[in-house]
């Protein structure tokens, strides 16, 4: 789920910074430039990890700042294929189910990747599993912030910034979005899978 990555930046540092001792103004400077941004292909970008090498600092005419490359390790979110993950639904609609982790909140569930048969309940606003035991029928409700269990089928990545302005009809591009499925035993809500419900 979470990776190190070794990049390299050349690190501007703005007089402002110049108070700071440079390893702690080339941290600050990383963390705002990259902390919670989707980096292709690696993933979304958490924190940085450590500094591995600072190379010489140099400045242009006329810029008061100074210019620094840097080798650094940055850990990033990118869950593989086929990674079990626990998450809490966010909400529902007639297309799936969105879940978030906290941190990140851009994970769907297609209404093809559902446990079946199920049907989305229009006056709860919430998928329903319709769980046959072999006797009865049983509706599973999926409400909003319930924990679930899911398995990543894919990880997405849109480049946002070449896109045209989206129209109020049009689906929200996503830098970065997780597909996940839940049509597997164990898979969907942890409150389906406990001892006392089977």
């Amino acid at each position: 789920m979470f990776q190190l990555i070794e990049l390299r930046n050349n690190v501007g540092i703005r007089p402002s910074l110049f108070k700071l001792e440079q390893t702690r103004a080339i941290k600050e400077v990383l963390n705002t430039k990259l902390a919670n941004k989707v980096l292709y292909p690696h993933g979304l970008c958490i924190a940085l990890h450590d500094i591995l090498q600072i190379k010489e600092s140099f400045s242009f005419p006329g810029d008061a700042g100074t210019y620094t490359s840097v080798l650094f390790r940055y850990i990033m979110f990118k869950p593989f294929a086929e990674e079990i993950i626990i998450g809490k639904v966010r909400r529902s609609s007639p297309d799936g189910v969105w879940v978030t982790l906290g941190f990140f909140e851009d994970i769907f569930i297609p209404e093809t990747y559902l446990q079946s048969p199920h049907r989305f309940d229009q006056e709860e606003n919430c998928r329903v599993w319709e769980y046959s035991d072999g006797l009865e029928t049983h509706n599973l409700y999926m409400d909003e912030r319930e924990e679930i269990r899911f398995r990543v089928v894919k990880v997405e990545f849109n480049d946002v910034a070449k896109r045209a302005p989206a129209s109020q009809d049009s689906e929200e591009l996503l830098p970065m979005k997780i597909i996940g499925t839940i049509s597997e035993p164990g898979l969907g809500l942890l409150s389906w899978w406990k001892e006392d419900n089977i």
